[in-house]
């Protein structure tokens, strides 16, 4: 990946503003369906089980392409696949405003995440080619909370266009919003930006990060958390207007506390996991936490719903930072397949947060919130056990840490290296 940000300081930071801006407008395109879901019950006939299906699809469209995402960012740079991504979801969102039938709309926003997953990967790679090596961290870490301020904002304000105008507008103001931010990020980004390699370039056709096992580790441990923060983000609105009997902007509020706490664990999170290399306990500490509180929702109020959100949010917040710090420190893994592993662990959790989701939803169908929230606490918990099957942590001289068979393991820090870099 090329970097120009040395040379050109200025053009560097516009370009990560932007991107930080597509980046809220791409996570607010991920929540407008939470607060439609009722709307869109009633619109099509369908209940709580179909609801679940519906919000498992775009997970199911971006969990596929995480990895692809990754391979073709490889081959025809960052810049193009992000990009291109992003456009697909405003689009999806558009067109899903006008589906006809639930299943049209199902279809539509597997379409919508499979734009979702081409934009994610690639833009961690096109922010770090934006910024000379020792300056990324701060743009990244930015990059990343801007995912939480926009699923705050679609959750609050997606809450009051639905109970106002509908849920078409909604979705179509969400992709609306998203494409006009692209267009701009398309004229602001240069070209040189996240470039494509050279045609003279070898690319090698297996990449290591398949071959790393606390890669797939990462992925299969937290597929429980993925579908728990998806699932909460999206149901938590319907249980505050349906059974609660909160107004749409006091659900909406509850909404924001279970997403924006997460931008001060993440940078929390990722500190801690910068000087403290025992990342499995981080993961499993946090993860407790976050689903103890989760566990004891349904005999809450809305002020006790208010800080259990705060408290969830920053959890999850807290072990996506420590995820998206340790393949930094894996000693086999090249820098630029960095976002290739982020993107593949991504792709499992996705994929199984998409059954998660499906799962919450026809349970609460089957019974009742006050049995369903404590019920994806234990989903949570469960796949944390795949853990276990990484070899105890052991420091190296080099970068990281190797566990048996040559891969990185999981929790790795060790001291900057003396060794110059190939």
């Amino acid at each position: 990946m090329s970097s120009f940000g040395t040379s050109s300081p200025r053009d560097a930071n516009r370009s990560t503003w932007i991107l930080i801006a597509v980046r809220a407008g791409y996570a607010y395109n991920w929540f407008t369906i939470g607060p439609a879901l009722p709307a869109i019950g009633a619109a099509f006939s369908v209940g709580p089980g179909e609801w679940g299906i519906l919000v498992a699809s775009f997970l199911v469209g971006a969990g596929a392409m995480q990895v692809p995402a990754g391979l073709w960012a490889r081959r025809y740079g960052p810049r193009s696949v992000g990009l291109s991504g992003a456009v697909l979801l405003g689009v999806g969102s558009v067109l899903c405003a006008l589906a006809p039938s639930f299943l049209i709309l199902w279809a539509l926003r597997v379409v919508a995440g499979i734009g979702a997953g081409l934009f994610f990967s690639p833009a961690i790679g096109l922010v770090s080619s934006l910024h000379a090596e020792g300056r990324r961290g701060l743009a990244v870490g930015g990059f990343s909370s801007a995912f939480s301020a926009g699923a705050a904002l679609g959750l609050f304000v997606s809450a009051i266009v639905v109970a106002d105008i509908g849920w078409q507008w909604d979705l179509a103001l969400g992709g609306i919003g998203l494409l006009a931010l692209t267009c701009i990020a398309a004229f602001i980004i240069p070209r040189s930006a996240g470039a494509a390699p050279p045609r003279t370039v070898r690319i090698e056709r297996s990449p290591r990060a398949f071959r790393i096992p606390a890669v797939w580790a990462i992925g299969f441990a937290f597929i429980g958390l993925e579908g728990a923060a998806f699932a909460t983000s999206q149901f938590v609105v319907p249980y505050g207007t349906l059974t609660q009997g909160w107004t749409a902007a006091a659900a909406g509020a509850v909404g924001i506390a279970f997403v924006l706490p997460s931008v001060v664990g993440g940078p929390y999170g990722g500190t801690v996991a910068e000087r403290r290399p025992d990342h499995r306990t981080q993961f499993v500490l946090a993860t407790v936490a976050g689903a103890a509180v989760l566990f004891v929702l349904p005999w809450f109020g809305l002020v006790g719903a208010v800080m259990i959100g705060i408290a969830f949010s920053f959890s999850y917040g807290f072990i996506y930072a420590v995820m998206y710090v340790v393949p930094q420190y894996m000693p086999d893994l090249p820098r630029e397949e960095i976002p290739l592993a982020i993107g593949l662990f991504n792709s499992i959790q996705l994929a199984g947060s998409a059954v998660i989701a499906s799962a919450f939803g026809w349970v609460l169908a089957a019974t009742s919130y006050s049995f369903a929230w404590p019920a994806l606490a234990v989903m949570m918990l469960l796949p944390l056990a795949v853990l276990l099957a990484i070899p105890p942590l052991r420091r190296s001289s080099r970068r990281g840490a190797v566990s048996a068979g040559g891969g990185p393991a999981l929790g790795a820090v060790a001291g900057p290296s003396r060794e110059r870099a190939p």
